[in-house]
């Protein structure tokens, strides 16, 4: 019956890696057959500015053409897209939707903001793929996926240069398959055509009260509960999102995290917030020996001036002690990508 068919008909697969990540893919894609009857698209973590030569290494990769996505385009079966720097790249109405907005997981683009909308667009049609690459991006997207009845495979993180991501998404989601690169094209290429059975090592689907469990708590609209954390990006109120086997951070205007990635970045604003204190307690100390300098004709203000420089270089000594106990390193590493 034709309402059969929809069931086990596949005609998408996304794909999230981070580092590690392209020869993944690149493995993944060469096995791929030419008659290959999904769309592909692919998010990679990439730095902002300049342009990505991904897709250009994808499509020489193997048969099938791969190319950056642009905003409104219609997803076309056997073809690879992949998100460029900067943007977010989400699913509308079968065609992608390429755009700005806030981080996920300190990326832009992130995994999740794909993996959501494949599910919500695509439901049991969606198959969601990990790879390589450190921390959660893609962790709740992919458990998302699945509570809409999507195929979830992960790469087995002994495969994977950086194990981080597949075993994050393994620990909460219990993927449908672990596999390499080579056997999860393998895998793709018999679900898009109907074949698979939706099992892993004999484990069931969520029931449809968990599922309908996992979709709240993987809403963008989900409020969480009040932290009084802030937001490593912007500053805003923190709310935690639980569903007791993955939990989320999310701040009001959207930026997003996973406990793993909230952990690291937590940790740089504050490294960063450390650094910025020590250079102006050594500005302020310079300031203080200029003013005792100038004042040299006026004892008191020059004493004064010379003992408050002392008193912030002193301050700016224990800060220095404490930042390389903390960071292991001598100079501040001011990155925005992780």
């Amino acid at each position: 019956m034709p309402g059969d068919v929809a069931d086990t008909r596949h005609d998408l697969v996304v794909i999230g890696a981070s580092a590690g990540g392209v020869e993944a893919l690149r493995q993944l894609v060469s096995c791929l057959p030419r008659d290959f009857g999904a769309s592909v698209v692919a998010v990679l973590h990439l730095a902002a500015g300049g342009t990505s030569v991904l897709p250009s290494i994808l499509d020489r990769a193997g048969p099938l053409a791969a190319r950056p996505a642009e905003d409104g385009a219609p997803l076309e079966p056997g073809t690879i897209y992949v998100a460029v720097p900067d943007c977010h790249v989400q699913i509308e109405d079968g065609r992608l939707r390429v755009a700005g907005g806030p981080r996920e997981n300190g990326h832009r683009p992130a995994i999740d903001p794909l993996f959501r909308t494949a599910a919500q667009s695509h439901r049991e049609r969606t198959i969601g793929v990990i790879l390589s690459g450190a921390l959660d991006d893609g962790t709740l997207g992919l458990r998302t996926i699945k509570s809409n009845g999507g195929m979830t495979i992960v790469q087995d993180p002994e495969s994977a240069l950086h194990p981080g991501m597949p075993r994050a998404a393994i620990r909460a989601v219990a993927p449908d398959r672990v596999l390499k690169p080579e056997q999860i094209a393998a895998a793709l290429a018999e679900f898009v055509n109907g074949a698979g059975e939706k099992r892993h090592n004999g484990e069931t689907m969520e029931t449809q009260s968990e599922r309908e469990q996992i979709r709240a708590q993987a809403s963008p609209d989900q409020p969480g509960e009040e932290t009084g954390m802030t937001c490593p990006e912007c500053g805003g109120a923190i709310n935690e999102v639980t569903d007791g086997k993955v939990v989320t951070y999310r701040c009001r205007v959207g930026h997003q995290y996973g406990s793993d990635t909230f952990v690291i970045e937590q940790s740089k604003t504050a490294e960063n917030s450390l650094w910025a204190a020590l250079r102006l307690l050594e500005e302020r100390a310079v300031l203080m020996r200029r003013l005792a300098d100038r004042h040299a004709r006026q004892e008191r203000s020059s004493v004064r001036f010379t003992q408050k420089a002392d008193e912030l270089e002193a301050h700016a000594g224990e800060l220095t002690q404490l930042l390389r106990e903390i960071t292991g390193a001598s100079q501040p590493v001011l990155t925005e990508e992780g």
